[in-house]
């Protein structure tokens, strides 16, 4: 079994590989194929990579390729964990946000649509590569931000090449309420006993359901978290507001709710995240240049992406296997949501084995987050168009469409100063 990793410099690619040595019993990959376009960051991770193996007894080969037809030829599974505009990017579309008085933020708002302008194409052309070179029916996994976004592009637009968008909020959140459930249950509690209940899209998504042995414990898990709320000096949300939801929201839904917060907190940058981002990974790829590191180090945890090994993992060996496993994880619902649009791609439980990612039926949210919901997968979708035809008018309407985008009088501003920073990375806007 060949699995391609596009993006394969990354420094969260050193935790991929550990996920697969620690399931090389039920998961019997052969290659492990890392391509990137950067050939230091490629000979500095594929180096490491290559050392974690061999202190393994090599189980199985790392190719480090720098041409993605050769990475996607005969694979099985391609991870795609791209960041197209690299880290100087990032920080573009965090100010970018900043200096029209707008969120800066890498997934939503005017810095997500840039980064999905620039990512869309990029996918999109893996795909189509995979469609000639790959084996038939390979699975493209999505990792890449706004994982959402562009999945609803790959859904759209390579229908023929199955793809899936994977995200490690649901397992971080099921693991924090595991940490808080075991000592009111008296117990130690596996994550295989849980199942969490959640729905939205990616980044914009309510959990609202958590079952042990398949018994209903969410009204102990409210109760946790809001006293968890009552006794901290400075608490991410306000207690009234989980008390009308009834639910725990995804964590960037504080850009929402608490934009002002958001907004102010701006005013502090330098850093911003992403400046942040590049110090880590400074240090991440000095340590993983050490010819005597075999394990990933601590620091890759400040890197943010907890349990991303298990995440890609179990999905993989869910599917490989024919497991019938339930999996949070992104696709079009096709109907599993009544009354919803089925193209719709969202964030909810599914049915992974061998045949597919099978969305299971699952009850809509209620108006107060569904108004929310809709209003920014109209965005999405627009953003799909704009990215995928240089559609001027629907990148104008996306920005008009999004909660978080600027006054209607200000957007041509925006859009313009967007796609003229973006322009190298953007050129079905420029032909």
């Amino acid at each position: 079994m060949k699995i391609a990793v596009i993006g394969g410099g990354s420094t969260y690619t050193p935790e991929l590989v550990s996920g697969f040595l620690e399931r090389f019993e039920s998961l019997p990959v052969t290659e492990l194929c890392l391509m990137d376009i950067d050939p230091q960051r490629l000979e500095i991770v594929g180096g490491f990579a290559r050392r974690m193996v061999q202190a393994h007894g090599e189980p199985f080969k790392v190719l480090l390729v720098a041409d993605q037809r050769e990475a996607i030829r005969d694979a099985s599974y391609v991870i795609t964990q791209l960041r197209a505009g690299q880290m100087p990017a990032r920080v573009s579309d965090e100010y970018l946000g900043r200096r029209h008085g707008l969120i800066g933020q890498e997934t939503t708002g005017v810095g997500g649509m840039a980064k999905a302008l620039r990512t869309i194409p990029v996918v999109l052309a893996i795909a189509n590569d995979m469609h000639s070179l790959a084996d038939p029916g390979a699975l493209l996994l999505n990792f890449t931000n706004p994982a959402g976004l562009v999945t609803q592009a790959l859904q759209k637009y390579a229908p023929q090449v199955p793809s899936v968008g994977v995200c490690n909020v649901a397992i971080t959140t099921q693991m924090g309420i595991i940490e808080k459930l075991e000592p009111l249950l008296g117990e130690t509690i596996t994550p295989e006993r849980c199942e969490l209940d959640t729905l939205g899209l990616n980044h914009l998504s309510w959990h609202r359901g958590f079952t042990v042995d398949g018994k209903q414990v969410w009204p102990q898990v409210m109760e946790a978290f809001v006293e968890e709320l009552r006794n901290e000096s400075d608490p991410e949300w306000d207690i009234p507001t989980i008390r009308a939801l009834g639910m725990l929201p995804n964590y960037y839904l504080q850009y929402f709710y608490y934009t002002d917060r958001k907004l102010k907190a701006q005013e502090n940058w330098p850093p911003s995240r992403g400046e942040e981002v590049v110090e880590i990974e400074k240090d991440l790829l000095r340590e993983y240049g050490d010819p005597k590191l075999v394990i990933p180090p601590p620091g890759l945890m400040l890197r943010g992406g907890a349990f991303y090994s298990t995440v890609a993992t179990q999905l993989i060996n869910a599917h490989y296997n024919d497991l019938g496993e339930r999996h949070i994880v992104n696709t079009a619902h096709r109907g599993a949501v009544h009354g919803w649009p089925e193209e719709w791609v969202l964030e909810m439980p599914c049915r992974v084995e061998k045949s597919g990612i099978h969305p299971m039926p699952s009850e809509p949210l209620p108006p107060v987050c569904y108004g929310l919901l809709a209003q920014v997968k109209a965005y999405e979708l627009l953003t799909v168009e704009a990215a995928v035809h240089g559609d001027r008018q629907a990148a104008y309407q996306a920005l008009l469409a999004h909660p978080l985008g600027p006054m209607a009088d200000q957007v041509q501003e925006v859009l313009d100063e967007l796609l003229a920073t973006n322009r190298a990375y953007l050129p079905q806007f420029w032909e």
